[in-house]
Parts: structure tokens; sequence; C-alpha cells
């Protein structure tokens, strides 16, 4: 369990989180998976990297938890930083990143998807970001990229989430798959690219870098600017505490 990174097939990296009960990351879970992409993608062998989950949802974002018990801003200034370089990892990739998403895709979860290539979905997929209902603000920046900019500010306000159907119909999802066929999908998209000239393809991954029409770093950065001012406010811990107070079922973010 954890972050684990191994060789699924010739030439194609699997980046693996696998951490119960709902895949939040502590800081240093949000490191350890920004090297793991990071070396995944410097390693000459690797031609395409597929990120994905264990469990019944692919992420729930930050570890509140441990946030809340940490005293002082250490847990929110690390939390912040880990998800900036987690987050860079993926867009930063020497080589395409293909997210395979299951379950709930919230908070931090929404960052790590929104920079990657290429987008795998099963059918059960959702994906928000609940950053209003916690007292904090970021990853619209990587929300902008899965849902059109009017549904990115509904969703931000209202912390609804859209469907992997809906992010299909709007293209940023490749496939939308049942379950049992998210890692097969994901791989054979992973051969597809595998089987290219990886020089071409490290490329082709920088070129695309190259002529984004958003900075993601600078821009996430800036959103990340009003939750440390909304927790200097009080309201962050207040919106914190209330979400580990409810007795929900419901992931965290």
């Amino acid at each position: 369990m954890g972050i684990t990174r191994q060789m699924a097939a010739p030439g194609v990296a699997e980046v693996v989180i696998d951490v119960p009960p709902v895949n939040a990351l502590t800081v240093r879970g949000w490191y350890e998976l920004a090297d793991a992409l990071r070396s995944a993608g410097a390693d000459p062998q690797t031609r395409v990297v597929v990120l994905r989950a264990e469990g019944r949802g692919f992420s729930a974002g930050v570890d509140i938890k441990e946030m809340q018990r940490t005293s002082g801003f250490d847990a929110l200034i690390g939390a912040n930083r880990g998800c900036s370089a987690a987050f860079a990892a993926v867009y930063e990739c020497e080589v395409p990143v293909i997210a395979a998403v299951q379950g709930f895709c919230l908070g931090g979860g929404i960052g790590l998807v929104g920079n990657a290539d290429i987008i795998v979905a099963c059918d059960d997929a959702t994906f928000g970001l609940p950053e209003v209902d916690r007292g904090a603000l970021g990853a619209a920046t990587h929300l902008a990229r899965l849902v059109p900019q009017h549904l990115m500010r509904a969703m931000v306000y209202t912390c609804r989430t859209a469907t992997a159907g809906q992010l299909h119909h709007y293209g940023s999802v490749l496939e939308v798959v049942p379950r049992d066929r998210l890692r097969d999908a994901a791989l054979g998209v992973a051969a597809q690219i595998a089987a290219k000239d990886p020089y071409v393809i490290r490329c082709a991954k920088e070129s695309l870098n190259g002529i984004d029409p958003v900075d993601v770093k600078r821009s996430y950065r800036f959103e990340q600017g009003f939750t440390f001012e909304l927790n200097l406010s009080g309201a962050g811990d207040a919106h914190r505490d209330a979400f580990l107070g409810e007795e929900t079922a419901g992931p965290e973010a």
C-alpha cells in the first residue's frame, strides 16, 4: 500500500495510489507521488505512464485529519506545496501520463487528473471540487481543463460533481468503461503510445506543454494564496473542523 511504481508492460510505467480508506494523501504522500511520477518519466525505458488507484475511489484529495491534528501552519503549507509538486510532476512528466479514474475524484484528485495528458474513466467515476465547503480554494485551474468555463464556475460555487459521461461528452475523457475494464483500457491506450518512436513522443509532450495557453503552475499557485487567506481568517479551520465532525460515509477531500 502507499505509492508504488512498476513496469506494467514494455515501455509502460504504472504508478498506483493505494492509501485506504479513500486515497486521501498526507503531506508525505503527495511528495512520494511526485517522486514516483518524476522518476518514472526520467527512466529512459519509460514511454508512457499510467496513473491509477486502488479502492473505491481515485482520490479524495488532502488528508484533512492530518491537517487538523497538526498545530500551527506546517501541515497546511506542506499540503499546498506537496499538491503543487505532485500536480507539476504529472504535467512536467517527460512522457504522456494517462489517468485511470474510478469512483470519486475530488480536490487534489482533480489537480492530478486535470494535468494528465489522457483520461480513461469507469462509468461510476465522478469529478468535483468540494473546496468551498472546506474553507479552501484550489484546482479550479485543473477543473477548467476538464469542463467548460461556466460549468467549472458552477461546480466551484456549488460543489456539485460531474460524471465521467459528461466529461466524455466534453472530450476531456477519452473512454468510459466498466470498472473491471478500467486498467486494461488504460493499458491499451498506453500500448498504442509505447509503440511510437520514444524520442518523438517525448518531443511531442514538451511541445504540447509549450503551446499551453495557461501556465498551470502559476495559476494554481495564485489560487493557493486564497487558501492561506481563508486559513488566516479562521474560515479554513472552521470548515475543516465541521467536516470532520460530520457523521458521513463520504470521502475526505
